[in-house]
């Protein structure tokens, strides 16, 4: 039977996350907790280490990126990691309910809906979806902002994206912001490369070294 850590400090969560995210990248992963009995233990009670609020990309699966297993992240996803009512919910459900002590917040590069946004910007975007749109204007600020900056590169867009979003979530969220100025949580915002399959910190927002 794999056994379970559980990793109850900010700085223990991102660390663990970082030694997982190495051993994929290495093409050496452990595949650690996914057994019989690990799926058994889990069916009473989750308790998972820290929340990731990422892209519905498919290729971004959390738990494959940083070789945990099952119960130890709660994953929340939708396309380009945009905030919404229900997301904030489930994160703070994770904190509050669940006890993580660690939200990551994760980006990619060739982000289609960031694509899509550009796309719109420019005129260019070809789409009859009405959600598609409305995905497409919450992305939009970020775009502008980051053009009258004099960014137009997917990769820069990606980042303030990133950036933007922690901003948001910590606040509409008091019960998360006041968790960080608490100690009990920090929040981090990262880069993930597909074809490197490296994380790259972007933003660290609690005490993180």
């Amino acid at each position: 039977m794999t056994t379970s850590i559980r990793h109850e400090s900010p700085q223990a969560a991102w660390d663990a996350l970082v030694r997982g995210n190495n051993r994929f990248v290495t093409g050496a992963p452990a595949h650690p907790r996914q057994d019989i009995e690990r799926r058994e233990a889990l069916a009473a009670k989750q308790k998972p280490f820290a929340a990731v609020f990422g892209c519905a990309d498919s290729r971004l699966s959390a738990e494959i990126i940083f070789d945990v297993g099952l119960g130890d992240l709660f994953v929340v996803r939708n396309a380009g990691q945009v905030i919404a009512e229900t997301i904030i919910g489930s994160l703070e459900l994770s904190v509050e309910v669940l006890g993580v002590p660690l939200i990551l917040v994760l980006g990619h590069d060739e982000c289609g809906a960031i694509r899509a946004t550009i796309d719109a910007t420019e005129g260019t975007l070809r789409s009859e979806g009405e959600f598609i749109h409305n995905l497409v204007d919450r992305i939009r600020p970020t775009v502008t902002a980051a053009n009258q900056a004099g960014k137009f590169e997917i990769d820069d867009i990606t980042e303030l994206h990133v950036q933007d979003t922690i901003n948001e979530l910590l606040t509409r969220s008091k019960l998360i912001s006041d968790a960080v100025k608490a100690g009990k949580l920090a929040v981090v915002g990262a880069n993930y490369k597909l074809a490197l399959g490296e994380i790259h910190p972007i933003v660290i927002v609690g005490d993180i070294k």
